[in-house]
């Protein structure tokens, strides 16, 4: 029996809805103009009609112009380089065949591009990976711009991928939406072992064949990554805001089992249009509620550090406003219900088995933790997600999820949860404001004070490093990370570095204005810092030698005092600011100068790091700030 909604639930629901007012009814305005104005140009002009049928077989040709059936767009981000995106070359077909099934149409309205932090880790390729975001969320736009399409589905998985879909998504935020995973690849080399061997690489302990054979090891097959980073943390959260069909995320590819659940999305996405018989578009089900159920779905799972930039920048796409505040007091209340790699030794697979998206569902439902009473893809109310899909006689049925955790190492119950808070932090302080995942840090490590190293790049870290400079205490300061500065690249690299500094007894540290890897591990990182460095903020000020204090149980990060004497904030702000670095092939090769705008107009992280315009919400005086809202 679920108890009633949590009083901060409530309070966190009503202060992001205060404060996202304005911008909400403007963009709900226009979502409901779009309806009535905007509708499929199919009966409107010859020449439209004609070009959009020209490649279609003949059957579906009459559909469309005799039948006036129902179209689907399909928005791709097939590639068959990246694991998690290679079962959706065949994904088309199937939903075709499902669409003509219940007498429709589908066809692939745009592909959009695909890339892998994994991949692009540490290399310069990662520092396009924040802003692929924006240019996934604008070439949904253009694939969906041609205004033939009834309905859409999104084929897309990994860390920008899904954000940048569900961002262009809503701006056509009058059709319905279901979103479609692909599920993750077997369960290989386990995550501990992996992150074992890449410790003993970095401490040169094993050579690059005996780490290249742990990595094929881990990632040997189709689908996502099986760690609880940003891919599966988008896929938990498309599930709990109600976008997928119910129990798909963790589904295998290969299985008959995700092929049915494929053609199931494909008929509900057709069945929510305005020509069939339950009309739901996206922007009915995006809403405040939804994205507080994000949330919290986040927190209780340990999941990625990069939706506190991605959620942020999503809410904003449907004129919702939230801001690290929302994080923390959620989290602060939110039990933490998964050990999942890296704050377990289990896989995404494990997890899965052990219950998994229903339980952890039906967990924080009785706690009191979900609004339940949400518009879904699946029908009204959030208590569909607690059922599983299942193969019956051949036909795809839902059953309810276990009751019980089906391994009490991996999935806790609310009741008696692994840690009575969620995984994220807010820190505060002279230094600015920042997150940190605490859920995969020992609490022996959540408290550090050490001096100062300050690098203005994560390979200036690295040879430090490996120069025999690391060699005591140290809480490492890396900057010029931010979205201005260059794009905000991933700096994961740096954990064995930092992780073998910890295994030897040292308390460790990293600050950064930059972002972690969604798998941010053992070693407290303080990441996201702003203002950021090349904006001016306390980090451009930062020496080597200062005592910095790292506090995730306070909440605080503090800068203590120089090693040149200087101490309080004044003895901060009269520093000269450093300068920040100034590479012309590091501002233009590997394509990064076709981002220079993007950099320049990019906002914070804390306001989702996005150069796009997604709502009225960043119009200059929108909305109110936090600090005006009540608390």
């Amino acid at each position: 029996m679920s108890q009633a909604l949590h009083s901060e639930v409530q309070a966190v629901t009503a202060r992001v809805a205060a404060r996202s007012q304005r911008s909400r009814a403007a963009y709900l305005a226009r979502c409901e103009r779009a309806q009535r104005e905007l509708g499929p140009l199919r009966g409107l002009s010859c020449a439209n009609l004609a070009h959009g049928l020209a490649a279609l077989p003949a059957h579906d040709k009459l559909k469309l112009r005799v039948e006036h059936a129902a179209n689907l767009g399909i928005v791709t981000a097939y590639n068959d380089m990246l694991s998690a995106h290679q079962p959706y070359e065949r994904y088309p077909g199937v939903i075709r065949e499902a669409a003509r099934a219940v007498g429709a149409v589908a066809q692939v309205a745009g592909g959009v591009p695909a890339m892998c932090d994994g991949i692009t880790q540490g290399n310069p390729g990662m520092e396009l990976s924040l802003f692929s975001r924006d240019a996934i969320a604008m070439a949904t736009a253009v694939s969906l711009s041609h205004n033939t399409f009834d309905a859409a589905v999104m084929l897309g998985v990994c860390d920008k991928i899904v954000p940048g879909l569900l961002m262009g998504a809503l701006q056509f935020g009058h059709l319905p939406v279901v979103f479609v995973p692909a599920g993750p690849m077997a369960t290989g080399l386990s995550n501990k072992e992996k992150a074992r061997v890449r410790q003993l690489y970095a401490t040169g302990q094993v050579g690059r064949e005996a780490l290249l054979e742990a990595e094929c090891e881990a990632y040997h097959g189709a689908g996502t990554c099986t760690f609880y980073g940003t891919a599966n943390s988008n896929q938990f959260l498309m599930e709990i805001m109600g976008l997928h069909m119910p129990g798909a995320a963790f589904v295998h590819p290969d299985s008959g089992l995700r092929d049915a659940l494929t053609a199931a999305a494909a008929q509900r996405a057709l069945a929510l249009s305005a020509r069939g018989p339950d009309y739901l578009p996206l922007a009915r089900i995006v809403d405040e509620r939804a994205v507080i159920n994000a949330i919290v779905g986040l927190l209780a799972t340990g999941g990625s550090t990069n939706h506190t930039i991605h959620l942020v920048a999503m809410a904003r796409a449907a004129g919702i406003v939230i801001d690290w505040d929302d994080f923390d007091r959620l989290s602060r209340i939110t039990p933490l219900l998964a050990r999942v790699y890296p704050n377990g030794s289990a896989d995404v697979n494990h997890f899965h088995a052990a219950g998994g998206v229903a339980y952890v569902i039906g967990q924080l439902l009785e706690a009191g933790l979900l609004h339940e009473d949400v518009e879904t893809v699946a029908g009204r109310g959030l208590a569909r997600y607690t059922q599983e899909p299942v193969m019956t006689g051949g036909a795809l049925r839902w059953r309810d999820g276990p009751a019980a955790s089906g391994d009490a190492a991996v999935l806790a119950s609310a009741a008696a949860p692994f840690s009575p808070e969620g995984g994220l932090r807010l820190l505060r302080g002279n230094l600015g404001r920042g997150m940190i995942k605490v859920s995969a840090v020992a609490p022996e490590h959540r408290v550090v004070e050490a001096p100062a190293r300050v690098f203005d790049s994560q390979e200036g870290l690295q040879a430090a490093f490996e120069a025999g400079e690391l060699t005591g205490d140290v809480v490492a300061v890396v900057r010029f990370q931010g979205p201005n500065a260059n794009g905000m690249p991933e700096l994961h690299r740096l954990t064995p570095v930092l992780g073998s500094l910890q295994d030897a007894g040292h308390k460790v540290a990293l600050v950064t204005d930059g972002r972690m890897s969604g798998a941010s591990g053992k070693v407290p990182a303080v990441i996201h810092v702003g203002p950021e460095a090349l904006a001016g903020g306390p980090l451009a000020r930062v020496r080597d030698g200062d005592r910095i204090r790292v506090d995730a149980v306070a909440g605080t990060l503090e800068w203590l005092g120089g090693a040149d004497g200087a101490d309080g904030a004044s003895g901060l702000a009269a520093r000269a600011l450093a300068p920040s670095p100034d590479d012309d092939f590091a501002r233009f090769s590997v394509g990064r100068g076709l981002f220079g705008l993007f950099r320049r107009h990019a906002r914070t992280a804390e306001e989702g790091g996005s150069a796009l315009d997604l709502s009225e919400a960043d119009a200059p005086g929108a909305v109110q700030t936090a600090a005006a809202v009540a608390q």
